[in-house]
């Protein structure tokens, strides 16, 4: 057997070929292959990234047998002295995740732990990972909601949506049917809840006061026995006594509550 190949069998008895070699001490797993060559090709290629310094994070690697990924996680081993499974490369003051050659993600050291024992997947330009057997986006760490929309709820302050640091992230709108806005000169929040149309709750000058107003109007609409699944906005700014205070003063257009008549049975 090559250096570096160990042979394996699947369940069904068909055999495939592991890879992994030791570097400093450790000993890498370089991945799973079909053919004994193909597993040496990878040990190769580890042992070329390991002992040429001259390769660097960003240089052609379409030519090698390992996983890109992989190809991430010894780079950084070799540079930093600490090795990930995850694709992430460490710089001083922040690390990068790889999701391909092309696509990379910056984050605050502070989530290094957090990423370097999750994956990262793409889809319809949002990111998740499997977080506790569930799959959750990035984004819902900062507290922006799944129906938030980058612009209106959220913005990147730097223009870069693929820079995931603390500082490069606003949140406009944190509250399901808030939306900050000028109302009569003046900075406000303007509640709104969808029935068969867009209705109106009011404006309010406080963020926390809009959002326990949406929830209210929700309850409206749910004992008028209207069958919509409306999200509930959960606020823990402030304690159950003084939500239920606020929640007791706020007034309802009558308006909404008209048109939430024709639901009743």
């Amino acid at each position: 057997m090559l250096p570096g190949v160990y042979e394996a069998k699947k369940k069904n008895g068909t055999p495939y070929f592991r890879s992994n070699f030791t570097y400093n001490g450790k000993h890498i797993s370089l991945g799973s292959y079909d053919t004994e060559e193909l597993a040496f090709r990878a040990y190769l290629d580890a042992i070329k990234l390991t002992k040429n310094t001259d390769l660097i994070l960003y240089d052609d690697f379409s030519q090698f047998t390992l996983p890109f990924a992989k190809i991430i996680s010894i780079l950084n081993y070799r540079d930093n002295g600490i090795y990930m499974k995850t694709p992430i490369y460490v710089y001083q003051n922040y690390f990068v995740y790889f999701l391909s050659p092309s696509i990379e993600l910056k984050f605050d050291l502070d989530d290094l732990f957090y990423y370097s024992t999750r994956t990262i997947s793409a889809r319809k330009g949002h990111y998740f990972v499997a977080d506790y057997g569930m799959q959750v986006t990035i984004t819902s760490r900062y507290g922006i909601k799944n129906h938030a929309v980058k612009g209106r709820d959220y913005q990147f302050v730097n223009g870069d949506d693929t820079d995931f640091r603390y500082a490069n992230i606003v949140v406009i709108n944190k509250y399901y049917g808030v939306a900050k806005c000028i109302h009569r000169k003046r900075d406000a929040y303007r509640v709104k809840i969808h029935i068969n149309g867009d209705f109106s709750i009011g404006y309010y000058e406080d963020e926390v006061k809009a959002a326990i107003a949406y929830n209210k109007a929700v309850d409206a609409a749910r004992d008028s026995g209207l069958k919509k699944n409306y999200p509930i906005n959960f606020i823990d700014e402030i304690t159950n006594r003084q939500y239920a205070q606020i929640y007791s003063q706020i007034q309802l257009p009558t308006k909404y509550l008209h048109a939430l008549q024709k639901y009743k049975k």
